[in-house]
């Protein structure tokens, strides 16, 4: 992957950090409330892994089809992705063509989940005021 791309993400990662947002606290919770997972919470990664949800593996065409992006812009998203462990990538060739497939791992349903738990409650605790 190019220095260039691997640069961009950090660059993106970095605005996300800054504006990192936190759960209110649930009253069955001992603890403070965690950090919403911004690895998800960018846009791209979000339908990647939102896609990959409800598909049992989607093609890197297929994916790229399916959000609308560039072949640049899912690479470096799809390789942070696989690189925290949420997804999976089978490389193999059909014919002379290299073909990627790619698949929500179980680490990464998990993540989705406690995400969508975070995104709900913070829209109950928006609604009640």
């Amino acid at each position: 992957m190019a220095r260039h791309a691997r640069a961009r993400t950090d660059h993106l990662d970095e605005q996300v950090e800054a504006r990192v947002v936190r759960a209110p606290e649930n009253p069955t919770s001992t603890g403070a409330p965690p950090d919403l997972d911004r690895l998800i919470h960018e846009r791209m990664r979000l339908g990647i892994v939102s896609a990959l949800a409800v598909n049992e593996c989607l093609s890197f065409n297929d994916l790229k089809k399916l959000l609308g992006t560039t072949d640049g812009n899912l690479s470096v998203h799809a390789f942070k992705l696989e690189e925290a462990g949420y997804i999976s990538s089978n490389k193999y060739f059909d014919g002379r063509i290299p073909k990627t497939e790619f698949r929500l791992t179980d680490s990464g349903r998990q993540a989705l989940d406690r995400y969508l738990d975070h995104m709900e409650a913070l829209i109950r605790a928006t609604r009640q005021r």
